[in-house]
């Protein structure tokens, strides 16, 4: 098990790294189309080519379409070129220190992003079960999931509310309205609801709904 004192970010890594180690290349994931193996390559490339960045950060915006197929033909191209536990000890290793991932950077940043694709991979095999966060964890993916519901906020017009349901207290409002939208759970639910992966994340939607 991986050390708690860790970061989030670092202990998110290795436990990525070693379920995919111990799926292998062909077994399913959350994300739509890939494999084990196309989510080694895709954390490779994101690690290790700044050039795909922007694909990434714009992927749902008009001027990103380009830049994502450049990432995307980086993804597939490691993919076809690099034996897949060669992949997988990259994506444990992480990054260079000379590139853009500096640790103190890289932590802030992949806490969420590897828990998220941690989630990816665990939640598309048989019989998973949703796991037990420490509370700073916990914390760290609630704020986490705030941003990421603001980019979804003007699909809720009547208005938007994430509650956490693992401790007490108000909803944090999104999106003022007179038809609000509340989305309950635990944070790494929340997030993952905020991402897209609503087939998988354990939350409950009361009273309005997205505009078409």
């Amino acid at each position: 098990m991986t050390d708690a004192s860790r970061p989030l970010a670092l202990r998110e890594r290795a436990d990525l790294a070693d379920l995919l180690e111990d799926l292998g290349p062909d077994a399913p994931t959350c994300c739509s189309g890939w494999t084990t193996a196309h989510m080694a390559a895709h954390l490779v490339t994101r690690d290790r080519r700044p050039d795909a960045l922007p694909g990434y950060a714009l992927e749902r915006t008009p001027v990103g379409d380009r830049l994502h197929a450049h990432a995307t033909r980086l993804e597939e191209r490691l993919r076809a070129s690099t034996p897949y536990p060669e992949l997988v000890a990259r994506v444990r290793t992480g990054p260079p220190p000379w590139l853009w991932g500096a640790w103190p950077v890289a932590q802030v940043v992949d806490g969420p992003e590897f828990a998220i694709h941690h989630e990816d991979v665990r939640r598309a095999q048989p019989e998973w079960q949703p796991r037990a966060l420490r509370l700073p964890d916990a914390d760290r993916l609630w704020g986490a999931a705030q941003l990421f519901a603001r980019s979804m906020a003007p699909r809720y017009p009547g208005g938007l509310v994430l509650q956490r349901s693992d401790v007490p207290g108000p909803g944090k409002r999104i999106r003022s309205g007179t038809d609000v939208t509340t989305v309950e759970g635990e944070p790494l639910e929340v997030l993952l609801w905020a991402t897209g992966r609503r087939d998988v994340a354990r939350v409950a939607v009361r009273g309005g709904a997205p505009a078409e």
